[in-house]
C-alpha cells in the first residue's frame, strides 16, 4: 500500500509540473497565433488547451484514485484513472475535428490568408523545446498509469504539432506558400487520431473487464495445474481495475489429501506467490475445492 501511494504521490508531482509548463506554452501559442494569423498555431495550441485540460483531469482522477477503499469501494477509487483517461480521449477526438474542419476552411480560403511566418516559427520552436520537457517529466510513469499515458500522449502529439508549425513557418518564410500554414493544421488533426484511438481503445479493455494484453490465461493454467495435488482449474477470470494492477481469480479442484494434510494454507500461499512472481499479479483469490464440489457446479464456467 505505501508504495500505490508512493507512486500516486511521484504521479501528481509529475503531472502538477508538466500543467506548469503546459499552461505557460499555451499562453505564448495564443499570443504567437493572434500577432501571427497562423492557423496552424491556432490549432497546435486548441490541441495545447485540450492536453491542459487533460493534465488537469489526469490530476484529479490521480488524487481520488489514491484514496483508501471502503466496504463500497472494496477496490479503491483506482478506476478513476480509468475515466480521466476516458475523458481526455474524448477530448482529442473533439479537437481532431474542430482543426480538420478549420484547417479545410482555410485551405479554401487561403488567398484571403495573412500569416506571418517569424513570430510563428519563433513561438512554434519555444513550444518544441517546452514539450520535451514536459515528456522527459512524465516519461517514467507514463508506463504504469493509463491515466499518465494518456497524459503523455497529448504532450507527444503537442510536440509533433509544434514540429509541424515549425516546418510550415519555414516553408512560408522561404517560398511564401501560405497554404502551408492549414496543411500543417490539417496534419495536427490527423496526427491526433491514431492517438485517440489508442487510449480509448485501452480503456475500453479496462471498462470491458478483458484480460490485459500481456496476461497469458493459458499460461497461467499451466503454471497452477502443474503444483502438486492441483487436479484441475476452472472459473477463471483475469481483469484489471486500471492499468498495471490485474486481478485474478479461479477455482482449483484438488486432491482430498490436500485437505486432509491441513496443507491447503500451503497450496494457497504457492499459487498466490506463483502468479505475483511469474506474472506481475499481486491480488489473486483461489477457490480449493473438492472434486465432487466441483461436479455440481454451473457447467458454464470456465
Amino acid at each position: 500500500m505505501s508504495h500505490d501511494h508512493a507512486q500516486h504521490s511521484a504521479n501528481r508531482t509529475r503531472l502538477t509540473i508538466a500543467i506548469a509548463i503546459v499552461a505557460a506554452v499555451l499562453l505564448v501559442e495564443i499570443g504567437g497565433a493572434l500577432v501571427s494569423g497562423s492557423l496552424a498555431l491556432f490549432a497546435d495550441a486548441g490541441h495545447m488547451l485540450s492536453d491542459l485540460a487533460g493534465l488537469i483531469i489526469a490530476l484529479i482522477a490521480t488524487v481520488i484514485a489514491a484514496r483508501p477503499a471502503t466496504d463500497r469501494q472494496t477496490f479503491g477509487y483506482q478506476r478513476a484513472e480509468v475515466f480521466g483517461a476516458l475523458i481526455n480521449g474524448a477530448i482529442l477526438v473533439v479537437v481532431a475535428v474542430t482543426v480538420g474542419i478549420g484547417g479545410v476552411t482555410r485551405l479554401l480560403d487561403s488567398a484571403n490568408a495573412d500569416v506571418h511566418s517569424v513570430p510563428m516559427l519563433v513561438v512554434a520552436a519555444i513550444g518544441l523545446v517546452a514539450n520535451i520537457a514536459a515528456m522527459l517529466v512524465l516519461r517514467q510513469a507514463a508506463g504504469r498509469s493509463i491515466n499518465v499515458r494518456g497524459a503523455y500522449l497529448e504532450v507527444f502529439g503537442d510536440l509533433l504539432g509544434s514540429i509541424a508549425v515549425i516546418i510550415a513557418a519555414v516553408v512560408i518564410l522561404t517560398t511564401g506558400f501560405v497554404q502551408a500554414d492549414a496543411l500543417a493544421s490539417l496534419l495536427i488533426a490527423v496526427m491526433i487520431v491514431p492517438r485517440a484511438f489508442v487510449l480509448l481503445r485501452d480503456v475500453l479493455r479496462v471498462l470491458s473487464e478483458s484480460a490485459p494484453v500481456d496476461t497469458d490465461v493459458a499460461l497461467i493454467r499451466e503454471h497452477i495445474l502443474a503444483e502438486p495435488g492441483v487436479v484441475a482449474v476452472h472459473d477463471v477470470h483475469v481483469w484489471a481495475i486500471t492499468s498495471g494492477a490485474p486481478v485474478f481469480t479461479a477455482h482449483v479442484v484438488v486432491e482430498p489429501a490436500v485437505f486432509a494434510s491441513g496443507n491447503a494454507g500451503v497450496l494457497l500461499d504457492t499459487l498466490s506467490g506463483c502468479l505475483d512472481q511469474h506474472f506481475d499479479v499481486a491480488h489473486s483469490t483461489f477457490q480449493l475445492e473438492p472434486a465432487e464440489h466441483a461436479e455440481h457446479e454451473d457447467p458454464h464456467h470456465s
